[in-house]
């Protein structure tokens, strides 16, 4: 078996290092060569100099990448020398609509496609426990089990191409309003005079608990948010959101409001944070006037 790693960053450099402990991983590509080149001195795997030259020695291709465009591009650039019996595998975040359109260039050259969000932050990718939804056909899917048990734990077929991304971007909605409720819970416990350190210990038992509060708000007391799920990131997802909702003539209300508390944030010089920084535009809420 031999798997082909496109696009380390924060969430695709722990992925590859666990298909690299699992032995299965031939080598990566990355757009800013010095990260591939690190990568591949560190693992003992190979950098390959482009798309084209990893697609010609893999049976299994994983795709990482930031945006869009950038996928489409990868595909791109892997088409001419993709095999006919290679599954590529996209975790990224993008609309659904990018990823059928991804699928319908690779399954053009007879090779396979599935889109294959993953979910669990980068405490996930690290400890492969990501939830990874997959759009596509079945057989490709039940081929790729191989691959995809290396990266996460709950892995589930939602349906033909872009029913991965439509699952991923219902949970980004999801990610909005928890992240929402955690920063106002804090920001409110904080006026009250209470132990952060103590509210987040007996409330992450308790029914209000979620995965943001447990993980996040720890941040959110200390005052440090690092790169986490960065906002840039969850502002593009959550625009992607909103472009879907629109289809059906609706429009979501903690969309709409986490989408101009980012405006804030990345106007602030904030972007590169965790999400959990959002608690920054909370606590003046407590100050007298509010904001």
């Amino acid at each position: 078996m031999n798997v082909g790693f496109i696009g380390l960053g924060a969430m695709g450099q722990p992925m590859a290092r666990n298909l690299h402990r699992a032995g299965i991983l031939t080598g990566v590509w990355n757009r800013t060569a010095a990260r591939s080149e690190a990568f591949a001195a560190e693992t003992g795997c190979r950098a390959f100099a482009s798309p084209a030259e990893l697609a010609a020695e893999c049976d299994f291709i994983v795709t990482c990448v930031s945006a869009d465009a950038d996928l489409l591009s990868v595909v791109d650039a892997l088409l001419p020398r993709l095999q006919k019996t290679c599954i590529v595998m996209d975790c990224s975040t993008v609309a659904a609509d990018t990823a059928r359109e991804a699928a319908a260039r690779v399954t053009g050259t007879g090779a396979a496609f599935l889109d294959c969000p993953v979910s669990g932050g980068v405490e996930g990718a690290k400890k492969a426990t990501l939830a990874i939804m997959c759009g596509g056909e079945t057989g490709a899917f039940e081929r790729a089990q191989p691959v995809l048990s290396v990266l996460g734990k709950t892995i589930m077929r939602m349906g033909p191409s872009g029913a991965g991304q439509a699952t991923k971007a219902t949970n980004q909605i999801l990610c909005a309003g928890a992240i929402q409720v955690a920063a106002e819970a804090m920001a409110f416990a904080q006026a009250e005079g209470l132990s952060l350190e103590r509210v987040i210990e007996i409330l992450g038992q308790g029914a209000g608990a979620s995965w943001y509060f447990v993980n996040r708000a720890p941040f959110m007391a200390r005052g440090e948010y690092p790169a986490g799920f960065r906002v840039r990131l969850h502002d593009k997802d959550l625009r992607i959101c909103r472009e879907m909702a629109a289809r059906h003539g609706a429009r979501l209300p903690v969309v709409e409001t986490t989408l101009a508390d980012y405006a804030l944030l990345l106007a602030s010089g904030h972007g590169e944070e965790d999400i959990s920084t959002i608690f920054r535009l909370k606590t003046p809420l407590f100050a007298q006037g509010g904001r």
